[in-house]
C-alpha cells in the first residue's frame, strides 16, 4: 500500500475517534460504547521495573469490566520510558500501540508521525484533570499529543536536620555556612544543564525553544545573556566556589545537603536516617536581593500510535484515558511512589503526606516546565556551572554568557547537510567531551574520522552536534555506554548507518598508529 493512502486512513481514523470517545474526570466513559464491541490484540510497552506490567495487565482488566463488550488482548513488554522514543522512532510500522515515553522524545515522536493526538473531548480532559506542568510537557506547537501519566520528574533539596535548621534550609548561604563548619558536603550537580538552569530561572532569565509542526526547532528566545543572567552567575558562584561543593548529585558520601529527585529517595533516607530533611529548593542573595531557585519539571507521558481502523484507535483512545486517569494513577502511587500528574491523586492525604513527592510539590511552584529543547544546548549550557567557578571578575562572567549566546545562536545556523552529518566527541584530540570531530561521509551513508584517542579514551558518534541522536557501543539510538580504547594512539572510525530507521548501524574502529 502506497504511503499516501496509509496517512489517508489513518487520517480518517483519527477523525472518527472523537465520534467514539467520550470521558469523565477518572478518565472512564461517559458516552455508551456499545458500538466499539469487539475483540482487540494490542501491544504496549510500559515500564521495566518489577510489578508494574503485572498492574498494567489488572488495569486493563478493569477497563474492560467497565466497558462491557470490549475485549483486550494485550501484550505488554517492559521497556524503560527513556529509550521507548528512539525504539519507536527507529521503526514506527512495528512500534507497539500504546507505550509510554519521557517528555523529552515527544518533539522526535511527533516528527516521526508516531502519535495520534487524543480527540478534542480527550484533550479537554487533559486539560482539566492534569496539571499544567503535565499538560505542557504533552503539547507541541498548540496541540496535545499524548496523555499525562506523572509528575515526578523534578528535583529539590535533602538536607541533615543535625546540622541544618528547618529555616536555615531555606538559606543557600545559610547551607553553605553549616556544611562547612560540620565537614559535610553540598552536592549539586552545576556542570549538568539540567540544574544549572536553577539559577536562570531564579532570576528570571528563560529559554523557549519554538518548533515547526514538524518537531524541527526554528527559533529561541533565551536571555540567559543579561543582567539577571550575571545575577545567577553570582549566585552559582557563592556554592562553586565554596570547600564543601560537589558536583556529583547522585553520591550520598559526606553529604550534608544534596539536590536531586525521588530516583534517590531511598538512597536519601539511608544515609540521613532520622535526620532526614526535605522541602524545595532555598534561595540566594545578591546584592541585597534574594532569588528563590527554580528548577525543571518533568513527566513521563503514555502515546497511542496512529491507526488505519478507526474503531481500534478509539478503543486504544479510551483505553489510554482510562489507564492515566485518576485511580490508576492512584494505584502506581501506591506500588511504586510514582507521583501523579491527575490534580485529584496529587491531593489525596498518602500522596501529600509522602515527604520527597511533598518536597516536589513545594518546587514546583517555582519550576518551568521541561518543554522541548535542542539537543545541543545541554552541551552548551553545561559549562556555565564551571564558568562561575572559574570567573574572577564581572568582565569572565560576560564573557562567559557572550560565548553561550554564540554557541547557541551558531547551533541554530547549522544548514541542514550539517544537521543530517555525524560527529566524533569525546576524549579525541585532546579535548574533553567539548570539541566535535567531523566524519566524512563516502561512499552514502558510511562516515569516516580518524582521531587522536588516549589511553582508556572515550567517545561517541552524534549527529547534528547535539544529542538527540547517538550511538554507544550497543549500537542502540541514544543510549549504551560509550566507546573505549585500551590503547593510546591514532584510530579510524566507521560509521554505517542505513539512513532510515536506525535498524543498520555498524562501528569500526581500527588502530592506525
Amino acid at each position: 500500500m502506497k504511503m499516501s493512502k496509509i496517512l489517508a486512513l489513518v487520517l480518517a481514523a483519527m477523525m472518527l475517534v472523537a465520534c467514539f470517545v467520550g470521558c469523565n474526570n477518572n478518565g472512564g466513559q461517559t458516552n455508551d460504547n456499545s458500538e466499539l464491541a469487539g475483540t482487540y490484540d494490542i501491544t504496549m510497552w510500559v515500564s521495566e521495573k518489577e510489578g508494574v506490567a503485572d498492574q498494567f495487565k489488572q488495569q486493563i482488566a478493569a477497563f474492560m469490566e467497565a466497558n462491557p463488550g470490549i475485549i483486550i488482548n494485550a501484550s505488554i513488554e517492559g521497556v524503560t520510558e527513556a529509550d521507548a522514543g528512539s525504539k519507536v522512532v527507529a521503526d514506527v510500522a512495528t512500534a507497539p500501540d500504546i507505550y509510554c515515553f519521557a517528555q523529552d522524545q515527544l518533539a522526535r515522536l511527533v516528527q516521526a508521525a508516531a502519535l495520534a493526538a487524543p480527540g478534542k473531548a480527550a484533550a479537554d480532559a487533559i486539560k482539566a484533570n492534569n496539571d499544567a506542568g503535565s499538560v505542557a510537557a504533552a503539547t507541541v506547537a498548540g496541540t496535545i499529543y499524548a496523555y499525562p501519566m506523572t509528575s515526578d520528574n523534578g528535583y529539590y533539596l535533602y538536607y541533615d536536620k543535625s546540622i541544618i535548621s528547618e529555616e536555615d534550609a531555606d538559606s543557600l548561604e545559610a547551607i553553605i555556612a553549616a556544611c562547612e563548619a560540620n565537614g559535610k558536603k553540598f552536592r549539586f550537580a552545576l556542570e549538568n544543564a539540567w540544574y544549572t538552569a536553577s539559577f536562570f530561572f531564579a532570576t528570571g532569565c528563560h529559554s523557549n525553544w519554538t518548533m515547526d509542526e514538524g518537531g524541527e526547532f526554528v527559533s529561541i528566545d533565551d536571555t540567559f545573556n543579561s543582567a539577571e543572567g550575571i545575577i545567577a552567575m553570582k549566585g552559582m558562584q557563592k556554592l562553586a566556589k565554596s570547600s564543601c561543593y560537589d558536583s556529583d548529585a547522585d553520591t550520598f558520601a559526606d553529604a550534608g545537603a544534596i539536590v536531586t529527585g525521588i530516583w534517590n529517595a531511598g538512597a536519601a533516607a539511608e544515609h540521613f536516617g532520622e535526620n532526614l530533611g526535605a522541602t524545595d529548593l532555598p534561595s540566594f542573595t545578591v546584592d541585597g536581593t534574594s532569588y528563590h531557585l527554580g528548577s525543571y519539571s518533568g513527566n513521563k507521558l503514555m502515546g497511542v500510535k496512529p491507526q488505519t481502523d478507526a474503531k481500534k484507535a478509539a478503543v486504544l483512545s479510551l483505553l489510554a484515558q482510562y489507564l492515566t486517569g485518576e485511580e490508576c494513577q492512584k494505584q502506581r502511587f501506591e506500588s511504586f511512589e510514582w507521583g501523579p500528574s491527575n490534580k485529584n491523586a496529587q491531593a489525596s492525604e498518602a500522596v501529600q503526606s509522602n515527604e520527597s513527592l511533598a518536597a516536589l510539590a513545594m518546587q514546583n511552584e517555582h519550576a518551568i516546565p521541561q518543554c522541548q529543547i535542542g539537543g545541543s544546548w545541554w552541551d552548551i549550557a553545561k559549562v556555565l556551572g564551571a564558568e562561575a567557578k572559574n570567573a574572577k571578575s564581572d568582565e569572565d562572567i560576560q564573557n562567559a554568557l557572550n560565548n553561550y549566546d554564540t554557541a547557541i545562536g551558531a547551533w541554530l545556523d547549522l544548514t541542514p547537510e550539517q544537521r543530517r552529518a555525524w560527529t566524533v566527541i569525546g576524549q579525541v584530540n585532546g579535548s574533553n567531551w567539548d570539541v566535535d570531530v567531523a566524519m566524512v561521509e563516502s561512499p552514502e551513508n558510511t562516515w569516516t574520522a580518524t582521531v587522536e584517542l588516549p589511553e582508556g579514551g572515550e567517545f561517541k558518534v552524534r549527529q547534528g552536534y547535539a544529542w538527540t541522536h547517538n550511538f554507544g557501543v550497543d549500537l542502540t539510538d541514544n543510549q549504551g555506554a560509550n566507546f573505549k580504547v585500551e590503547e593510546a594512539g591514532t584510530y579510524k572510525i566507521v560509521f554505517s548507518w542505513d539512513g532510515g530507521n536506525y535498524g543498520d548501524v555498524n562501528v569500526e574502529i581500527t588502530k592506525v598508529s
